[in-house]
C-alpha cells in the first residue's frame, strides 16, 4: 500500500479506489485483498466472516481478517460474526486492538470482565492475547494463527493489548477522558511500539540516532513531494462517485435519480465549482 494509495484516499483523486465516498483512512485496495473499510462500526466484521467461509468452502489456502476494536466489540454485529464464525467454521481470523478507550470510553465503562479476548473462548474459538506494543510478538503471533487456521479451517481471534497516544480524531480532546499525567506516563515509559523497536534495534548495533535523523529528513521531503503531486489529480467524475458501483446491474430508479440529478446541475452549473473533477 503506498504513499500514492494513502494520499489518493484521503484527498478523493482518481487514485482512490473507494470513488472519494469514504471518510478519510477509510482506505482500500482491491489487488492486495484490502476491503473498502466502512465507517459505522463493526458492519466489516460479518463481511470477514462471510468471506472466510467461503474461502473454507471453495477449499482456498487463504483466510479473511477482521480489524475492531474494544468498543466494536459491544456492537451486535461483532457477536453475530464471531458466533457464526464459530459454528460454520470459517477461514476467519478476528483481530481486536484494545487500546483503552475506543473513542472516547474508557475500558472501566465498557466491560466489566477481562477484555475482549475471553469472548472468544465463550464462542468456542481458538483465541489469544497479544502485547499489542511489541512489534516481534504480534508478528509471530499473527503468523502462528494465520497457519492454525489454514490447518483447521477454524477461526482464530485475536485482542491485541496497546494504547492510544494519540487522539481518536482532529475533533477529538482526549484530556476530558484521560486521567492528568497518563499519556505523560506512557510516553515516557520507553514501551510504546516505535520507541521500545528503536531501543532493541540500537541496542542490536542495527541503528544510530544520525540515520533515524536521516530517515525523518527523507521521508518527510518525500512526503512533501508526494502531496504536490496528488494535489494535481483530478477526482472521479461527479456522477461516478454518485451512482456507479451502487449495484452490479443497472436499476431504474437509481438511473431515475442520475437523470435528475444532472438535470439540477445543469440548471445551476453556476453554483457548483467542478474544477477538481474529470467532470461531471
Amino acid at each position: 500500500f503506498t504513499i500514492e494509495d494513502v494520499l489518493g484516499q484521503l484527498l478523493s483523486t482518481k487514485a482512490d479506489e473507494g470513488k472519494g465516498r469514504q471518510m478519510p483512512i477509510s482506505y482500500s485496495k482491491h489487488q492486495i485483498g484490502l476491503h473498502t473499510i466502512c465507517t459505522p462500526l463493526t458492519t466489516q466484521v460479518p463481511h470477514s466472516m462471510g468471506a472466510g467461509y467461503a474461502f473454507r468452502l471453495g477449499n482456498e489456502k487463504r483466510i479473511s481478517v477482521g480489524f475492531f476494536g474494544e468498543g466494536a466489540a459491544s456492537e451486535g454485529d461483532f457477536h453475530a460474526a464471531a458466533n457464526f464464525a464459530a459454528t460454520l467454521k470459517g477461514n476467519t481470523l478476528l483481530v481486536c486492538r484494545n487500546n483503552g478507550y475506543a473513542i472516547s470510553t474508557p475500558v472501566k465503562d465498557q466491560y466489566a470482565g477481562d477484555g475482549i479476548a475471553i469472548r472468544g473462548i465463550a464462542y468456542g474459538m481458538r483465541t489469544v492475547r497479544v502485547d499489542g506494543n511489541d512489534l516481534f510478538a504480534s508478528y509471530l503471533a499473527t503468523k502462528a494463527a494465520r497457519e492454525l487456521i489454514l490447518e483447521t479451517n477454524e477461526p482464530v481471534m485475536m485482542e491485541f493489548m496497546t494504547y492510544r497516544v494519540g487522539q481518536h480524531s482532529t475533533s477529538d480532546d482526549s484530556s476530558a477522558y484521560r486521567p492528568a499525567g497518563e499519556l505523560e506516563a506512557w510516553n515516557a515509559s520507553g514501551i510504546l511500539p516505535i520507541a521500545r523497536l528503536r531501543k532493541y534495534l540500537t541496542q542490536q548495533g542495527w541503528w544510530t540516532d544520525e540515520e533515524e535523523e536521516a530517515l525523518r529528513r527523507e521521508a518527510r521531503a518525500e512526503m512533501l513531494q508526494k502531496m504536490k503531486e496528488a494535489e494535481k489529480i483530478k477526482r472521479w467524475k461527479v456522477t461516478e462517485g454518485l451512482f456507479e458501483d451502487v449495484w452490479s446491474h443497472p436499476v431504474q430508479t437509481l438511473e431515475e435519480q442520475k437523470q435528475d440529478f444532472l438535470k439540477h446541475m445543469q440548471t445551476h452549473k453556476d453554483k457548483y465549482d467542478l474544477s477538481k473533477y474529470e467532470g461531471l
